[in-house]
């Protein structure tokens, strides 16, 4: 189980609203109290932050706003400590407008090895006034920016990240070095922001559906993503990690950002040269059903674990609606159909086999904040549609560690320190503090699904076998026979195992389960 540490709002050590790498480092015990096995940190580069740091003009180096290397010095050290694994977020599809590289590209003649490096092109029409192609950005708008001389480059998401060409030799080399200057350092390995990106059709013709990535948020374009070349890439990475695991018995990993059209593709990129784990998204995105659940899990065990990779279990991150909200409204003090739902989805995704990752405040059952106010939202998706649909700050707002009222212990410092965005009031009932108090709290379900995750070799790597159940109710068994089993319903219906259950996420008398309930029992069958 890997935690994702959204850095900026995790904990903030300075009072400037904001959170850092020192706060990540305070924050540690409360993680591996959790029960955690790794954390994954999101951008901390230096950037203009027109995308949170999505947005990298030096890959080598922390951005003061979170510290600098030697804090993130400590930070491995004290993790190390506590046997706390270190991913970091890696951005290889684009970069930032402020990269020396892309200034210099700016700074050069068309045609010039400077603006290779990138997707720059000659415009269409009169004068060629118009984009090179008919593609959209991820976040709206033309894919294609004009610079003063008359060419245009590309950007699959904002003109703030151009797209990198790694057509051209130099885009690899440079990203060796990235990766073997953050092993030096002692990083575990990395997750891959936009892993089936990178190349694009090397003619870049126009597109059928040219809105498709802006309409659905997601890498859509088939012209623009999962070009059978970016798995060389992935295999070039591999041996460097495999290189320095070699050196010392501790193994990187690479895990991808994944988004391709279905689990057999997906597949591609976990084989045994390739990444080690690419998020499986259908999880995430599969309506609250039992037969969608089992679809899309049946799909990942037959074509991702039956090549022998692992499944990588995901149900939100840092772009999403958080799972609560999801799941349906809750309610401000945590109850609600919502949370019911979200706990038992939480319980479900750590019976399965494979990996699994939670977004920071899910173990808190944080929902989403949906009232901020427009003048501070600052997803770029806002800012380039003027649309508040499928932004992503309400999933950002800082966590709430303990107190009353905001900044709830996420920012020390002068008293009326403000979190870089606001935290409602009902926040209060979500802090850390209330939920380790509270064996209830989702907090608690969460350690103890994880602690017997780690303890119960029924819930080791190895299949699942799913049973026979009435309709509305997902169950299958694991090993030697524990039993997870979740009821979509909101009618109780006969548990499949009798007796108490070992764990669940809600009441569970012996016998029944519960509506909107998920329960695991030890049974032999």
């Amino acid at each position: 189980m890997i935690y994702q540490v959204y850095v900026r709002s995790f904990l903030d050590s300075t009072g400037d609203g904001i959170g850092d790498l020192a706060g990540v480092r305070a924050g540690l015990p409360y993680l591996k109290k959790l029960g955690v096995d790794g954390i994954w940190l999101s951008p901390f580069y230096p950037s203009p932050q027109h995308d949170h740091g999505y947005d990298v003009a030096d890959y080598r180096d922390v951005d003061p706003v979170f510290g600098d290397l030697g804090e993130f010095d400590l930070l491995m050290a004290a993790a190390r400590r506590l046997g706390i694994k270190v991913l970091l977020d890696i951005v290889p599809n684009h970069c930032s407008s402020e990269h020396p590289w892309f200034r210099e590209a700016l700074d050069s003649a068309p045609g010039s090895p400077a603006r290779a490096r990138f997707h720059f092109a000659d415009g269409r029409g009169p004068g060629g006034s118009e984009p090179p192609n008919n593609w959209h950005a991820m976040f709206g708008g033309p894919a294609w920016t004009r610079v003063a001389d008359g060419q245009w480059y590309l950007h699959m998401f904002t003109p703030e990240q151009p797209d990198w060409n790694w057509r051209n030799p130099e885009i690899a080399d440079e990203f060796d070095r990235v990766l073997r200057f953050w092993l030096d350092r002692g990083v575990d390995g990395f997750r891959i922001d936009v892993a089936a990106g990178l190349f694009k059709h090397p003619d870049l013709p126009d597109s059928d559906d040219p809105e498709a990535d802006a309409r659905t948020r997601d890498s859509v374009n088939p012209l623009a993503w999962n070009q059978p070349e970016v798995h060389e890439v992935w295999r070039r990475w591999r041996a460097i990690c495999e290189e320095y695991g070699a050196q010392d018995g501790r193994e990187r990993l690479l895990v991808g950002e994944v988004s391709v059209p279905t689990a057999r593709e997906h597949a591609l990129y976990v084989r045994p040269d390739e990444l080690h784990q690419a998020f499986f998204f259908d999880l995430l995105g599969a309506a609250w059903d039992a037969d969608a659940f089992r679809k899309v899990i049946s799909e990942a065990m037959q074509d991702i674990a039956g090549t022998g990779s692992t499944v990588t279990w995901v149900l939100n991150n840092h772009d999403q609606v958080r799972t609560v909200t999801r799941y349906g409204e809750p309610t401000p003090e945590g109850s609600g159909l919502g949370t019911t739902r979200a706990r038992a989805a939480a319980l479900l995704m750590l019976a399965l086999p494979g990996a699994a990752y939670i977004y920071q405040g899910e173990e808190l059952g944080l929902p989403e904040v949906v009232d901020l106010p427009d003048d501070v939202l600052t997803d770029p998706i806002f800012r380039r549609t003027g649309s508040r649909a499928r932004i992503r700050d309400g999933c950002r707002v800082p966590l709430p560690w303990s107190g009353q009222a905001s900044p709830f212990g996420f920012t020390s410092g002068t008293e009326g320190a403000k979190p870089w965005l606001p935290q409602p009031e009902y926040f209060a009932e979500y802090a850390t503090d209330r939920a380790l108090a509270d064996t209830r709290s989702f907090w608690h379900l969460y350690r103890e699904g994880l602690h017997l995750r780690k303890t119960l070799p029924q819930l080791g790597e190895g299949p699942l076998d799913w049973l026979d159940t009435p309709p509305g109710v997902l169950a299958f068994v694991r090993g030697d026979g524990l039993v997870c089993a979740v009821n979509f319903g909101t009618a109780p219906t006969p548990a499949p195992v009798p007796g108490t259950p070992l764990l669940s996420s809600g009441p569970c008398p012996p016998g029944v389960l519960p509506g909107a309930t998920a329960a695991w029992w030890l049974n032999d069958l």
